[in-house]
């Protein structure tokens, strides 16, 4: 039994390591799922031309939490990009560890953010993996990877 549910578990985790989302806002980019207070719960990068925001769904129950990421390119109104990135498409993560969002640059890549979030596998399982985030102002290109193991945690 506990060889079958490892198995089940290396498997999901597998396939979770390419089914993080990254797309544009919807219902779920909407103020009221911001989490509170705002200004812990929000941070911005680039001398503040990006921001980067926790967000809860409240459901699916188990993977509400989600990231909103608002950055240039600026559309022809003004409007800023704006991206909510998730651990599927409309699927959030069981936990975003906010408080170890570490950020850095690379000149050959952008704005590099990794935090650590909660995988939900299915009842009472889930994995602690990093979540690198990716930002090119210039182009707009945004990337998600969720790491295998224990790469990007602190």
């Amino acid at each position: 039994m506990r060889l079958r549910l490892a198995a089940a578990a290396l498997a999901l985790t597998a396939a979770q390591a390419a089914a993080q989302s990254v797309a544009d806002c919807d219902w779920l980019a909407s103020a009221w799922n911001l989490v509170e207070p705002w200004e812990t719960h929000s941070r911005t990068f680039a001398n503040g031309a990006v921001r980067l925001a926790l967000l809860d769904a409240i459901e699916p129950g188990a993977v509400p939490f989600h990231l909103l990421l608002l950055s240039s390119p600026y559309d022809e109104t003004g409007g800023r990009m704006c991206k909510v990135i998730s651990e599927q498409p409309g699927i959030g993560f069981a936990n975003i560890f906010w408080d170890d969002l570490a950020a850095g640059y690379d000149p050959a890549v952008g704005l590099r953010i990794h935090v650590p979030v909660e995988i939900w596998i299915g009842t009472n399982n889930s994995v602690v993996r990093g979540l690198r985030l990716t930002l090119n102002q210039a182009t707009g290109a945004v990337g998600a990877e969720i790491l295998s193991g224990n790469e990007g945690l602190k």
